[in-house]
């Protein structure tokens, strides 16, 4: 609830705005800064320097010097790994306030949201993968006599982690997590639209006792900074959550070196699934958040909701009625639910593919403007009378847009949920065991939410099929996309009697 958040801070000081390199705040080498704004307003917050290659150079070359061998961070006891990363989260939590403050003005996210989910989930996250640092490791395997054979879970080395403007502490804390916890080494470029929040952790990360070089932190354009790293000879992996395209570009960038490991956390266009049976509000409220939350702007929104033909009329006007009830504004009012686009290209963006839908056929409920004056914002839309077949039905519009579809039974929904080149999510409420089963299994999806949305603990592993990406984020299945694997063979010579 609201009374549980501490009071935004209005204007929250900005602390850091260059580089953060081996430990250090310093300039780009070129001397180059970038604006990044406040989408609420669209004025200017500040000036932060502007990474290129040469300081890629500069934070690989720190980086991997604190990943040689019988340097301080190799030497460490993997649990002592975990006590820094413990430490990180507790001075998020002493910082709690200035964190949400700075991300809701950076990015234009709703400060309760951004209180209630983000940053809870970036320190539960902080402190799972802590408590993996000195429990992922090898086995030993039966072989024949007179031979000894186990595994080792190793570092990769240096990593690269490119992550979007659309929820930064989270993906910062996602990235982080496991690649300290196993031992590895960071070059972490944020989105040059946030950069804030990444710096301030940088900042966190020097004062919990992180060793010179061990976490970097680079804002700058993907040209110019995301390319050259992902290209980097010297890195030895990239991460990457952004969209489909430009996780296309770094596969490629990456291939044409010196073919890094590469996962990337791509698109979506999730279908979320409401039978007859359910419980018809509390889908609608599911419904709604799943679409409206972040204004839209979150890779596994629930865009697709398919309502049985027996309530769709119902759901409809119900869905209606609540996307017109919240209130749209400054990020940082406790009584706000829908902020701003994070630029006015994104909503020119958005109003266009509205524009398309409404010329190929489909019908706004409410909503389809954008909100005059100040700021990038865009109305709560409801869409109907739409086919599968049309832009708006295929493309990730990345905006507060629910689009809901009329289906008779299992095996067509099914069909059409799976008629995408996505697959991040999917959601299916029902009370009936059977249909939430055929749909959990036969939906292709990374992640499948029954009768409920946006369940995520550290634990859940996240990630797509198809389009959607490779590799998984979160749980244990994301330690093996930071680990190599060694098999080690002895032959062991018998004991001979003297």
């Amino acid at each position: 609830t609201m009374a549980a958040f501490p009071p935004p801070i209005k204007n929250p000081e900005i602390k850091y705005t260059k580089l953060f390199i081996n430990n250090e705040f310093v300039d780009a080498k070129d001397g180059s800064t970038f604006p990044t704004e406040n989408p609420a307003t669209g004025e200017e917050i500040c000036q932060v320097s502007e990474a290129k290659a040469a300081d890629v150079d500069a934070a690989v070359a720190a980086a991997r010097k604190a990943f040689q061998p019988g340097s301080e961070w190799r030497k460490m006891e993997p649990k002592k790994r975990g006590v820094l990363l413990n430490k990180l989260a507790d001075l998020m939590e002493r910082d709690y306030q200035y964190l949400a403050s700075l991300e809701s003005l950076d990015g234009g996210k709703v400060y309760t949201q951004t209180c209630g989910l983000d940053i809870r989930i970036s320190i539960d996250g902080l402190r799972y993968f802590a408590g993996w640092a000195d429990k992922d490791h090898g086995k030993t395997m039966p072989m024949e006599n007179g031979y000894f054979a186990y595994t080792r879970h190793e570092p990769i080395g240096v990593c690269g982690a490119i992550i979007p403007w659309n929820v930064p502490l989270v993906m910062f804390c996602w990235k982080l997590g496991p690649c300290v916890s196993m031992g590895n080494v960071l070059v972490l470029k944020p989105a040059e639209l946030t950069p804030l929040t990444a710096l301030y952790m940088a900042s966190l990360i020097k004062e919990a006792g992180f060793p010179p070089g061990v976490v970097n932190v680079i804002p700058g354009f993907g040209k110019t900074a995301g390319s050259p790293l992902s290209r980097h000879m010297d890195v030895d992996k990239i991460a990457f959550t952004g969209s489909t395209l430009v996780g296309r570009q770094i596969q490629k960038d990456s291939a044409e070196t010196n073919l890094k490991r590469v996962t990337l956390e791509l698109g979506g266009k999730s279908p979320n699934i409401v039978f007859a049976d359910a419980d018809m509000d509390y889908a609608v409220k599911m419904a709604h958040d799943s679409v409206f939350m972040n204004a839209g702007q979150i890779c596994c929104a629930g865009t697709r909701t398919f309502v049985h033909e027996d309530i769709y009329d119902e759901f409809v006007k119900r869905s209606v009625e609540r996307a017109k009830q919240g209130r749209i504004g400054e990020p940082s009012d406790l009584e706000v639910e829908h902020g701003p686009q994070i630029t006015k290209l994104q909503k020119d963006k958005i109003l266009k593919y509205l524009e398309g839908g409404v010329k190929q056929g489909c019908k706004i409920e409410c909503g389809g403007g954008e909100v005059k004056g100040k700021g990038h914002f865009v109305q709560p839309t409801v869409l109907t009378n739409l086919t599968d077949d049309m832009t708006v039905s295929k493309e990730e519009i990345f905006g507060p847009v629910q689009q809901i579809y009329k289906f008779k039974d299992v095996s067509e929904v099914l069909k059409r949920a799976n008629n995408t080149k996505y697959g991040l999510a999917a959601a299916v409420f029902t009370n009936d065991i059977n249909k939430a089963m055929a749909i959990s299994n036969g939906v292709e999806a990374g992640t499948v939410w029954v009768n409920c949305y946006f369940k995520m603990e550290p634990s859940y592993p996240f990630g797509g099929y198809k389009e959607s990406g490779i590799g998984r984020e979160q749980g244990e299945y994301v330690l093996h996309e930071y680990t190599e694997v060694k098999t080690v063979v002895m032959k062991i010579d018998p004991i001979k009697n003297k």
